[in-house]
């Protein structure tokens, strides 16, 4: 049986006047009340929100069972040691109920300035991020100094930090669909995180990253909504591809999972991906205003 998690409202483009920024957690509970297995934060610093992993520790403190993950953490805009350290105390916190989701950016204003303003080159980003990944594990794992020596990071005598509840560290999930990344993801990572915007592209991906034979969760984040209609679910995602995006729904849809309309329609959606292998439906709620996103939470457990 497949699982179903929820992105939690934690960016202020889905803020309405009068929303308290708190509720976001409050919305984790009710989340986990209605039957849902996971709640998500996201992660970046090109728009105001709030930051993922306070977010996430703030759910966990609220919550019991339910997983918290981040879909997906940009490890780019931190230094690698306080990641490893926030992580491993989030999973700590949890009791060990995180998923780290994690990706390296991609071409252009998504992804490119992250990496300016972190004041970290742009070249090499891949094996920078899976080094990162690396560097985490050995620290979560190891007793004493750590000296770690790649092709990017080079570290000497890193002292341990806490150990995560959960024995060598949370699951580490990537984000992304090129020949490259699904590569890496079957050879490296736990599980994978992608949005590609059909099923048979979803099939053809997860058949690449089990080419390595080696156990990876298959999820898929994908962005929701119920509607009566499926033309005021079109309007809907239109609206929230201009909020979210500065982009046309058209556009948008081109390079990620969307859906929006009545609830069998949603369904029938989802199920052709659950069909091409995912286990874990990340939810993003295409829904401005906590009224909005509680409205949408409580349809799609229905």
């Amino acid at each position: 049986m497949e699982k179903v998690g929820v992105l939690l409202p934690s960016v202020q483009a889905q803020w309405e006047t009068g929303d308290d920024p708190r509720a976001a957690v409050d919305l984790a509970v009710e989340a986990k009340a209605l039957g849902y297995d996971s709640v998500w934060a996201n992660d970046s610093i090109l728009t105001p929100r709030t930051e993922a992993l306070a977010v996430l520790t703030a759910a966990a403190a609220r919550t019991e069972r339910v997983t918290v993950g981040t879909a997906t953490l940009m490890p780019v805009t931190r230094r690698p040691v306080n990641a490893a350290h926030s992580l491993a105390s989030l999973d700590v916190l949890s009791g060990g109920r995180l998923v780290a989701g994690v990706g390296a950016g991609f071409p252009g204003r998504f992804g490119q300035p992250l990496h300016r303003w972190s004041e970290v080159p742009w070249e090499r980003r891949f094996a920078r991020l899976d080094e990162t990944v690396a560097l985490w594990r050995r620290l979560w794992s190891t007793d004493g100094p750590v000296t770690f020596h790649g092709d990017v990071l080079r570290l000497d005598d890193v002292p341990p930090t806490i150990r995560p509840h959960t024995p060598g560290g949370p699951p580490i999930w990537l984000g992304g669909s090129t020949s490259a990344a699904l590569e890496r993801t079957g050879r490296l990572y736990d599980g994978w995180l992608p949005y590609p915007p059909r099923a048979d592209d979803y099939t053809t991906g997860l058949k690449a990253v089990q080419a390595s034979g080696r156990e990876v969760t298959p999820a898929l984040f994908v962005s929701v909504a119920i509607t009566d209609t499926v033309a005021a679910g079109e309007e809907r995602l239109r609206s929230y591809a201009r909020t979210n995006y500065g982009m046309d729904i058209d556009d948008l849809r081109r390079i990620q999972a969307v859906v929006a309309g009545p609830r069998a329609y949603v369904a029938d959606y989802l199920r052709s991906y659950v069909e091409a292998g995912a286990q874990h439906l990340v939810c993003r709620l295409a829904a401005t205003g906590f009224g909005e996103y509680r409205n949408q939470l409580e349809r799609l457990a229905l």
